[in-house]
């Protein structure tokens, strides 16, 4: 029989992934040799552009591992299904085991067969997020309860052995092979440094999730944490905010101010008066008929709107000219359209007593949540020089750098001149964490979700990521259960962009 070709790895998409914190995602129903291969392949080259190497021998062992499990997981569901058992009753799965192996391999045919026809798939997803390494293993089946202590005895085994031969020397178990894999997967964490904490398994949506979860290596963390204060402080001298924005706020918190006064002062300002009556007169607020007085357009949008106006206008003032490249438009194109969707998801998942303050902030927080990418990219020369510089002086390319700084880690870029220009927690956190809510302080931790939701919209929209690349599991959790879920929020919000934009002109 003639081999099987080796299929080609885009290394492109992968760079885009890692710069982009999306995760790479691969899925497969049957897994044939030339996927494994792929899989590993895949691995060995995103390890490689993070620099991290010396992991790509024991994850490629523990990855390979991982998704064969997963392989023989879901033809256990088949098998037990054919043979008329219940997985989850002790008695049969016992005797479902004494038979599994020896029937499947030798009617492979078939239950490949079945596997693809009920789409009973793995997934493989790589991912870099805060200077770590995310490498998942989904399956479409759920854990039993048996199938759950099995692996926990497994990984306790895998603590009284000193080394992996010391493991293979002493464990053998014949009904499910032995679990030996799982035992010496733990022992070569362990030989690395790294603890079985690395490892989780569990049920969640109908999938079993097998994740681990490494750190770089305590050089490169020291390095890109260092390299990235240093660049902050390249960038020092940014501008402080605007003049004018500064007096308008000052007139905002001042206690003795009148919505008046505030009108007043910013009716003296030609471009803000302008932004403002664009904002009332858009879909946002749905009026009968178009709005001309700035004191009622201030009476409409509130004193929180009124400043989240303002540094929404401020940021874009500092961080746009007239040179910028078409690549940062197509940054701020996608700002706005995240900010767009932001304001609009908020307004259809912020219901309960105490949300509103996130739909008032969902604009601005998406709007300027990929602030700290603009800033690198928009960085003048001098300064990129200098990050060059130090690059070398620290072993690690400016290219690299480029990639986790002003892409996975950009936000922690961002956080930080959000709040040297004095900008509320809501709006810092939301910048620092959207692309890992999860980690987000309690109270901006909705927001945080919205705008990491917004943003995966936007970029499935443009054609940027797939369905599988997206925050699956968080979409869920605000009713999202589909990719036709998907299809459905990205065409209604376009549309509904693409006609606020022919009402305000743009």
């Amino acid at each position: 029989m003639a081999q099987a070709e080796r299929i080609e790895v885009d290394v492109s998409k992968i760079r885009k992934a890692i710069q982009s914190g999306i995760p790479l995602t691969i899925t497969t129903y049957t897994l044939p040799h030339e996927m494994e291969d792929y899989i590993a392949d895949v691995l060995k080259v995103f390890l490689t552009e993070v620099r991290q190497d010396q992991m790509v021998e024991c994850l490629s062992y523990c990855l390979k591992e991982l998704v064969n499990n997963a392989k023989k997981a879901n033809t256990k569901r088949i098998y037990f299904e054919e043979k008329g058992l219940d997985i989850n009753r002790r008695s049969d799965y016992v005797k479902g085991m004494q038979t599994f192996k020896q029937d499947t391999i030798d009617d492979i045919d078939h239950y490949l067969q079945v596997l693809k026809d009920k789409g009973l798939y793995i997934k493989t997803i790589m991912q870099t997020r805060n200077n770590k390494i995310r490498v998942e293993v989904r399956n479409k089946a759920v854990l039993t309860y048996y199938e759950y202590k099995r692996i926990h005895d497994k990984i306790t085994r895998a603590q009284q052995y000193k080394s992996v031969e010391d493991g293979l020397a002493q464990l053998l178990d014949d009904s499910e092979g032995a679990g030996l894999g799982l035992v010496i997967m733990i022992l070569v964490l362990k030989k690395i440094g790294l603890g079985e904490e690395t490892y989780q398994i569990f049920s969640e949506g109908g999938e079993t999730i097998t994740r681990l979860t490494l750190p770089f290596s305590d050089k490169m963390c020291g390095n890109i944490s260092d390299l990235s204060t240093r660049f902050v402080a390249f960038i020092e001298g940014l501008p402080e905010f605007p003049e004018n924005i500064t007096e308008i706020n000052k007139v905002i918190n001042d206690p003795d101010s009148r919505m008046s006064d505030i009108a007043m002062k910013i009716s003296t300002d030609v471009s803000l008066t302008a932004e403002l009556l664009k904002l009332v007169n858009s879909a946002t607020f749905a009026l009968a008929s178009p709005c001309h007085s700035i004191g009622e357009a201030v009476k409409l949008v509130g004193i929180r709107g009124i400043k989240n106006l303002l540094y929404s206008i401020g940021s874009v003032k500092i961080l746009s000219t007239d040179d910028d490249t078409e690549h940062i438009k197509e940054l701020w194109d996608h700002s706005y359209q995240v900010a767009f969707y932001s304001y609009n998801l908020a307004r259809s998942f912020c219901r309960e007593a105490g949300e509103k303050v996130f739909v008032d902030d969902s604009y601005v927080c998406g709007l300027l949540h990929d602030m700290g990418k603009i800033i690198f990219e928009t960085a003048h020369p001098d300064i990129l020089e200098k990050v060059d510089g130090i690059c070398g002086e620290y072993g690690l390319s400016t290219d690299l750098f480029e990639r986790l700084v002003a892409g996975v880690n950009h936000g922690e870029i961002g956080a930080k001149i959000a709040r040297k220009w004095n900008f509320p927690d809501m709006i810092v956190n939301t910048i620092r964490y959207h692309h890992s809510p999860e980690t987000a302080p309690l109270e901006n931790r909705m927001l945080a979700e919205i705008v990491c939701i917004a943003d995966s919209l936007a970029h499935y929209q443009s054609g940027d990521i797939e369905y599988d690349q997206m925050e699956i599991q968080l979409m869920r959790r605000y009713g999202i259960q589909s990719e036709d879920d998907v299809k459905a929020i990205v065409e209604k919000l376009d549309k509904a962009m693409r006609r606020d934009r022919t009402k305000a002109g743009i």
